[in-house]
């Protein structure tokens, strides 16, 4: 069992820049940041393998995830953040194959962590 703890949410305004941080447990061939808004279901906003990245849409150019294998960490920089990034940002681990997009597709998450941005 995998365990994953978030940090580093916050508020911040409209253009401002927050690093998520992810800590696991233990190795897992793919990692992954979904969030979840109130009312709204739990989506992908970023995945990578061992060493390669995927985003979601509407974060691209603008979110970037990495990952630290020797530490088990993954991080997820966030920069020209928008009031619709608000929500719960939550880390998940997966073995693999594949970066999944579907919630689904991991087996391990974290507790969440709340980011809002004000405009």
């Amino acid at each position: 069992q995998v365990q994953l703890v978030e940090s580093g949410g916050g508020v911040v305004q409209a253009g401002g820049s927050l690093r998520l941080s992810c800590a696991a447990s233990g190795g897992t061939a793919n990692m992954g940041w979904f969030r979840q808004a109130p009312g709204k279901e739990r989506e992908f906003v970023a995945g990578i393998t061992w060493t390669l990245p995927d985003y979601a849409d509407s974060v691209k150019g603008r979110f970037t995830i990495s990952r630290d294998n020797a530490k088990n960490m993954v991080w997820l920089q966030m920069t020209s953040l928008k009031p619709e990034d608000t929500a719960v940002y939550y880390c998940a681990a997966d073995a693999g194959p594949g970066i999944p997009r579907s919630p689904g597709g991991y087996d391990h998450w974290g507790q969440g962590t709340q980011v809002t941005v004000s405009s």
